[in-house]
């Protein structure tokens, strides 16, 4: 036919053009809209609510054009909702595991018949998810649903769980959050998003549809962050969890410290995250996948281009062949364009070149740019801006290559391109992140575990790893709520120290010491405190007083052992541990004097608490090599891994109870996972800790892999939450404490497990330390998840 053009095969492959896109309808979607006068309103206790006299927020689509509008919510519509989750958790979870697993599969078939809807209205918010992805993710939680009792016996549900999502996130993020707490048993209150609040009301409806009982879903929307704290208040609300970016999780964390509520944050938009093409790679798959990632899908992630110098012509070479056929990328609006050019310009002023799509035009629209030579300090690579921007840095060594893909403080994902398999296992155990694709773009699937290392998260998304989250051991009581205090959050852990007057009997007292590094030391600061016994009574000696220093001194020693620690085998951890529970053997009737005349405790209890302990180390010993990752069920054709990693420095803020006990127990689960670890004993009664110094100054555990620090505790508290590099804090104290530790630990993240230790009229919360179950629960507590993916095809 004339005016034609024929392409040949060898035609096509010489330039791997792109073929016309697919033309898209949201009619489907408008009908849904229009059925509900485009005016969206609350989803409670099974269906819309649209409460009088509410403002209402403006949802629109890519140019601005009107979708809808949804409703504010206020604080009655809280508490209706809230009785309505209650009520909901006790039908839901008063079914079987079964009856659940079928509720959930009635809804994966009931989107094949609504699907298109679903898949319309998110993209016409912005919010892009597949029907697809939402029916294998029904799927694998039903599955998740029916063995539940088997996969996690002796754990139970939490209650009514709160899922907030922040206006950037993604439909499929929330839904990795709502699934499976509802597969697990939970109510849940879901706060969404601005582009993600219609898709969420159209879902609910559909649950409904397919049997979910009144309450068991709920949808409350909202014009910012602060409905969501304000819906952590109610005393309903037994867990919160978060999606989005990494402003927004530290507005919620610090809106919700003091409420005695566990938060823990998923901030997995805006990351900065490496792609690493090695001199082994397919290029040409390798270029055409960075373009998938880098421009053409939703950009979650900031992606920086790390290429290996000896291939970098090579590539540059097929960027610009591949990038002739992108079209332009529209920007939100004028502000994001001037970002976007004031970062492009300030990378040519440092050598940066530049490689684009085509000419930029004058309005909000920008062609995908590859900026080539960019230095790894530069702004568009530590903190890139918004917009089709891609940094391209290049490498000479592997062990450059990983030194570069750690640079950033996230630590969410990695692709590594190689043919060299021995290559690409090396640099995925070496690169401190929660998700690794080899050869391949990013996977998203259910069944891998996605965990936030370094400034990415506090919780574990995915897998059977991800269940845990909206679980409690069955043998642990339900905490009662508490109310945020007054607290002075720059005077916290400032109080002077106690004044101690000398006598004729001090130096016949004790003194104790620090153990830092592997070596017995005193304060930085040269005071004291006293210790006395238990009720009061005679002086038994006197203990450093700690302060930020010691802490700097411990984490500084810790972090130069930890990585060595962390790379040993399985066993041979084991068997430093068994000789810890073998010096602890030895010692066993200083120990048990030190608890009898601290605590007050009958000799023969003081006894059995040391034969415990000695026993509690043998199984972190023996738990050593018993509990790995494997192999993951991915449908696509590969190997999906999943492998527990440790977490770092941990630090412990050790209980006042079982004293000797509590302390093995955390210092083993933190041994056992690779962790090195800073304890602070209970100022009330630290000499059993400090007995143990005695057995780790013989022991052979590499010096500085565990340091005791003495003192007040909530001044120690205040230097292990803001030294930045702790990732974890386990907390056993006042409510105070707690308080400060939610509201701090923010920048960097950490990753908190918090324990008040008196309820709000002064009485003593205890817990059952002597229960094997802990074991479980402590060494989930100390382990971050790594998921990798590997294509065969």
């Amino acid at each position: 036919m004339a005016g034609t053009t024929t392409k040949t095969v060898h035609d096509i492959f010489q330039s791997m053009e792109y073929g016309p896109a697919a033309t898209s309808s949201t009619a489907t979607a408008r009908a849904w809209l229009d059925s509900h006068s485009c005016s969206l309103g609350l989803f409670i206790a099974g269906q819309f609510v649209r409460p009088l006299d509410r403002q209402t927020r403006s949802v629109v689509d890519s140019k601005g054009a009107l979708v809808c509008s949804t409703v504010c919510a206020l604080q009655a519509d809280i508490l209706q909702c809230a009785s309505s989750a209650v009520k909901g958790f006790e039908a839901w979870s008063g079914l079987s595991c079964y009856q659940r697993s079928k509720v959930l599969l009635r809804l994966a078939s009931t989107l094949g018949q609504h699907g298109q809807s679903v898949a319309e209205l998110c993209d016409l918010c912005g919010a892009s998810c597949s029907s697809s992805s939402l029916v294998r993710l029904l799927q694998y939680y039903s599955g998740s649903a029916q063995l539940r009792d088997a996969l996690v016996a002796n754990w139970t549900p939490l209650g009514v769980v709160l899922v907030v999502v922040s206006d950037d996130c993604t439909f499929h993020s929330l839904m990795l959050k709502v699934l499976p707490a509802l597969a697990m048993g939970n109510s849940v209150m879901v706060v969404p998003g601005q582009s993600t609040a219609p898709p969420a009301l159209l879902l609910a409806q559909l649950f409904m549809a397919a049997g979910l009982p009144a309450g068991a879903l709920n949808v409350l929307t909202g014009g910012d962050m602060s409905l969501a704290a304000d819906v952590a208040q109610n005393s309903s609300i037994a867990y919160v969890t978060y999606s989005g970016n990494k402003q927004d999780a530290v507005k919620l964390c610090k809106a919700t410290a003091g409420m005695g509520v566990p938060v823990s944050v998923s901030p997995n938009i805006g990351a900065t995250c490496p792609i690493i093409i090695f001199e082994s790679a397919d290029i040409n798959s390798a270029v055409d996948d960075v373009l998938e990632t880098a421009f053409k899908k939703k950009k979650e992630a900031h992606w920086v281009l790390c290429v290996q110098e000896s291939v970098l012509d090579s590539v540059m070479a097929r960027l610009r062949l591949r990038m002739a056929g992108l079209k332009c990328v529209s920007l939100p609006d004028d502000g994001v364009r001037v970002l976007v050019e004031t970062a492009v310009q300030d990378a040519q002023n440092k050598g940066a070149t530049l490689v684009q799509s085509c000419a930029v035009p004058s309005s909000t629209q920008y062609p995908p740019t590859v900026l080539c030579g960019a230095a790894p300090s530069s702004p568009c690579v530590v903190m890139p801006s918004p917009g089709p921007l891609l940094p391209l840095v290049t490498f000479r060594s592997n062990t450059e290559a990983v030194t570069l893909g750690n640079h950033s403080p996230h630590g969410q994902a990695a692709c590594i391109w190689t043919e060299d398999l021995t290559l690409a296992l090396e640099t995925y155990k070496s690169l401190s992140v929660g998700s690794v694709w080899v050869n391949s773009h990013p996977l998203s699937d259910p069944c891998l575990p996605v965990s936030g290392h370094k400034d990415s998260g506090t919780c574990t998304d995915g897998g059977q790893e991800g269940l845990y989250q909206f679980l409690r051991p069955s043998s642990s009581s339900v905490l009662p709520r508490a109310s945020p205090v007054a607290l002075d959050y720059a005077k916290f852990g400032t109080d002077p120290p106690p004044v101690i007057i000398p006598d004729q009997t001090a130096g016949t007292l004790k003194s104790y010491t620090h153990f830092v590094a592997g070596k017995a030391c005193k304060s930085e600061s040269g005071a004291s405190v006293v210790v006395r016994p238990q009720g009061g009574g005679d002086v038994l000696g006197y203990c450093p007083d700690g302060g930020q220093k010691d802490v700097r001194n411990a984490v500084e020693a810790a972090i130069k052992v930890q990585p060595g620690w962390m790379k040993k085998s399985p066993p041979a951890r084991a068997q430093h541990i068994l000789s810890l529970a073998k010096g602890l053997e030895g010692k066993r009737q200083v120990l048990a004097a030190t608890i009898c005349g601290q605590t007050g405790l009958p000799m023969e209890e003081a006894h059995m608490e040391v034969e415990l302990s000695i026993a509690r180390l043998s199984d972190w010993a023996a738990y050593c090599d018993k509990v790995h990752g494997g192999t993951l069920p991915v449908p696509q054709a590969g190997t999906g891994l999943s492998i527990p990693e440790a977490l770092g420095v941990v630090g412990v803020v050790l209980p006042d109870e079982h004293l000797l006990l509590s302390t093995v127990t955390l210092l083993g689960a933190a041994l056992a996972s690779g962790n090195a670890v800073v304890m602070v004993p209970s100022p009330e009664y630290p000499l059993p800790a400090l007995a143990i110094i005695q057995v780790l100054l013989s022991s052979d555990l590499p010096a500085g892999l565990v340091n005791i620090i003495t003192g007040r505790r909530d001044q120690l508290t205040k230097a292990l939450a803001n030294h930045s590099v702790i990732k974890a804090i386990w907390y056993w104290g006042n409510s105070e404490g707690c308080q400060y530790l939610q509201h701090t630990c923010t920048s960097p993240l950490k990753t908190l497990r918090l324990f008040c230790q008196t309820d709000k009229d002064g009485n003593h919360r205890g817990r059952d330390w002597t229960r094997p179950s802990v074991l479980e629960e402590f060494w989930r507590n100390a382990v971050q998840w790594k998921s990798v993916w590997i294509p065969t095809a």
